[in-house]
């Protein structure tokens, strides 16, 4: 079963390919931006997440952070700009971004 993830992210997403993700973001990442968002990739989403529009914006800009990075793998950097993409959106439009 996918995880729908708000915002124009197409398509579900297994609860593997995100965790995976998590992996590469918690090489990427400092320790404290890390644990920011590590709640999003723990691959235990067994739950509907929701991130309020604020805690949103900050995610999407660590989420491009670590995409930019030279460490990131390009095609997990791919993911993690469509996710930092679909966050920023949500932000702008003060709505929660909501992962189920």
């Amino acid at each position: 079963m996918g995880i729908s993830i708000s915002h124009g992210v197409p398509f579900t997403r297994s609860a593997t390919t995100i965790a995976n993700l998590g992996q590469h973001l918690a090489h990427t990442l400092t320790g404290s931006e890390w644990q920011e968002a590590a709640y999003l990739f723990d691959g235990h989403l067994y739950t509907p997440i929701s991130t309020p529009p604020a805690q949103a914006g900050r995610i999407a800009v660590l989420l491009m952070k670590a995409a930019s990075s030279r460490a990131m793998d390009p095609e997990w950097a791919q993911l993690a700009v469509l996710l930092g993409g679909a966050a920023n959106r949500a932000s702008k439009a003060d709505q929660n971004w909501v992962w189920d």
